[in-house]
């Protein structure tokens, strides 16, 4: 287990160090005050979906969907279960009906399997290829989507709602996931130049390290005793690093889930809490100060709690 421990807290380090730049770049004023916008982006428009369909061009088959369809149903029960579980314990966090409580829904509900997941998941399990990307992004598909239809929509103040929340699915995240499909199913990357999968290459390497330093940098636009000062936030970051990890884990054993769906529910559910109640509620004058000391405290813990995790997880399971 030790030995687990040391090998996967080294890539979680570098992924803090990535974190700590953004945080203190922002913090000297060595970057424009929109290099949050701009990076986030980046990512949302170039990055990320360099990464997605490099992924699936590689992996996506006719046989591999049908064997990811049975992971993508437990993903389902799962978010099944996690939603409602993070209505009920919302209300204990802040006062019913009340904007905050709407943030604390979200929080309890998803962690940052996207961002944090799509970089420690490969570098954790040290697999060179994309195939293990691969499953993790197609398990956890379903929190896509479920994200765009109610988690982003509770996360807009009252008087800004949107009105169609299905038109959310229509982002660089699901046309990518499409893309991809498409051109893993139909062999397409026999057929695409070498350039091309190189450009694609060189832009989903850039996915993780910049997902940290925006990370950092969106935490440093913040005072650091207001974040900290929050008792209910280490709560609630107990919560989704620990015990909502061990829980739909234990289920998943419970179930007789195979070893892979194991290790991909503790990754997708066991990551810190995001940024989106951050950006969110910024964007439409919703309050900040909780999502930020969420997002502040929870990335500085996970860099222990997910190596831990795993390690406890390893050792159980063989």
């Amino acid at each position: 287990m030790l030995e687990t421990f040391v090998a996967t807290i080294k890539p979680m380090i570098v992924m803090f160090l990535c974190i700590a730049v953004g945080f203190i770049m922002k913090r000297k004023n060595l970057i424009p005050d929109n290099a949050d916008v701009v990076i986030s982006k980046l990512e949302l428009y170039v990055c990320c979906p360099a990464l997605t369909i490099s992924t699936y061009i590689s992996n996506c088959t006719v046989q591999s969907l049908g064997e990811q369809a049975v992971n993508i149903l437990y993903c389902l029960l799962l978010l099944a279960i996690a939603i409602p579980l993070a209505m009920f314990l919302s209300r204990f966090f802040a006062p019913k009906g009340s904007y905050q409580q709407n943030i604390y829904k979200y929080a309890m509900a998803f962690s940052n399997y996207g961002f944090m997941g799509n970089a420690i998941v490969p570098a954790i399990l040290g697999h060179t290829d994309s195939a293990i990307l691969y499953k993790y992004q197609m398990f956890t598909f379903p929190l896509g989507v479920a994200i765009y239809l109610w988690g982003l929509y509770i996360l807009v103040p009252k008087g800004n709602e949107v009105r169609n929340p299905l038109k959310n699915l229509i982002n660089p995240g699901t046309i990518s996931v499409l893309i991809g499909a498409v051109l893993g199913l139909t062999g397409a990357k026999g057929y695409t130049p070498d350039f091309v999968m190189t450009a694609l290459d060189y832009c989903k390497a850039c996915m993780a390290p910049l997902a940290m330093i925006l990370t950092g940098i969106t935490i440093g636009k913040y005072s650091i005793r207001n974040m900290l000062s929050d008792k209910k936030v280490y709560i609630a970051t107990g919560l989704r690093l620990l015990v909502l990890p061990a829980f739909f884990v234990g289920l998943m054993m419970l179930l007789g889930a195979p070893k892979i769906v194991l290790i991909l529910t503790l990754f997708a559910f066991g990551t810190p809490l995001g940024l989106n109640t951050v950006v969110f509620p910024a964007a439409y004058g919703g309050e900040t100060k909780t999502g930020a000391s969420m997002a502040a405290i929870s990335h500085t813990i996970c860099v222990v709690t997910i190596p831990l995790l795993y390690a406890l997880l390893t050792m159980i399971i063989g």
